[in-house]
């Protein structure tokens, strides 16, 4: 092999090897805002957790594409007299009003998660207003309430985004606690996952048709009922009022009542 080969392949693995890490850099500070240091007093945040001196938690849903255990979930909860949160997008209550229509009347609270699941960083805050106007208008369609609370497609935000949404009165919710779900992992990983990392006011991620998520699910909840959490809903979990003066989101994502 002559050197203008070896040169081009080792290029070739220091140009993926490059890649690797920067998606892996993405996943990283999606999922722990602290990693912005001393920028972060200027950052906007959603809020990932909320500060309680007591057990409580939230569970929450994405739902973007399939819905082959929608029923299956809410049939889980309800063994448990559970409440969770569903971010829905827009398309997907086209596809299953029925679905979005139980989940309410199970009396979960059907939340927005977009429109159309796009990327939030590339649109205008024109355009954002827009996208969350329109799956709002479908979700208060087909429930009668209008979501007030937001969850970015593929957890993407900045600045821009999160002002757009404060701006409607709607609240940006992230989470503390991924099952990772989505990566198929089995039921056991994602029980151990889950009950090992959540603390009282966390937020937890789950998806909506992930494949081991509805075997999960009973032993999860069991397991932080024995450790004494009680369980509500996003918008039971959160401090009301307005961000920056009834309540401050410090450095790592946690809501915290009082003015900064």
């Amino acid at each position: 092999m002559n050197g203008t080969k070896i040169i081009y392949l080792r290029r070739k693995v220091i140009a993926g090897a490059a890649f690797a890490l920067a998606a892996a850099m993405m996943f990283w500070v999606v999922n722990n805002p602290a990693v912005v240091g001393a920028s972060a007093s200027t950052r906007q945040l959603p809020i990932y957790c909320v500060q309680k001196d007591y057990k409580v938690v939230s569970i929450s849903f994405d739902a973007a594409w399939g819905n082959e255990d929608t029923q299956q979930l809410i049939d889980i909860l309800g063994k448990y007299n559970v409440k969770a949160t569903f971010f829905v997008v827009g398309e997907w209550v086209d596809k299953y009003p029925e679905s979005v229509k139980a989940l309410s009347d199970a009396g979960h609270e059907v939340m927005s998660h977009s429109n159309t699941h796009a990327h939030f960083n590339s649109l205008s805050s024109d355009e954002i207003i827009a996208d969350l106007n329109a799956c709002g208008d479908k979700i208060e369609g087909v429930t009668g309430t209008r979501p007030t609370l937001f969850r970015c497609p593929y957890g993407e935000y900045d600045d821009h985004v999160i002002n757009a949404v404060r701006s409607m009165g709607i609240e940006p919710i992230q989470w503390d606690v991924d099952s990772l779900d989505w990566k198929d992992l089995s039921a056991a990983d994602i029980t151990k996952r889950v009950t090992s990392k959540v603390q009282p006011g966390s937020i937890v991620l789950f998806h909506n048709a992930a494949l081991h998520t509805p075997e999960a699910l009973p032993g999860i909840i069991e397991a932080l009922l024995q450790q004494g959490y009680t369980f509500v809903p996003i918008s039971q979990l959160i401090l009301p009022g307005t961000c920056g003066q009834e309540y401050t989101i410090d450095h790592t994502g946690r809501q915290c009542p009082g003015k900064p």
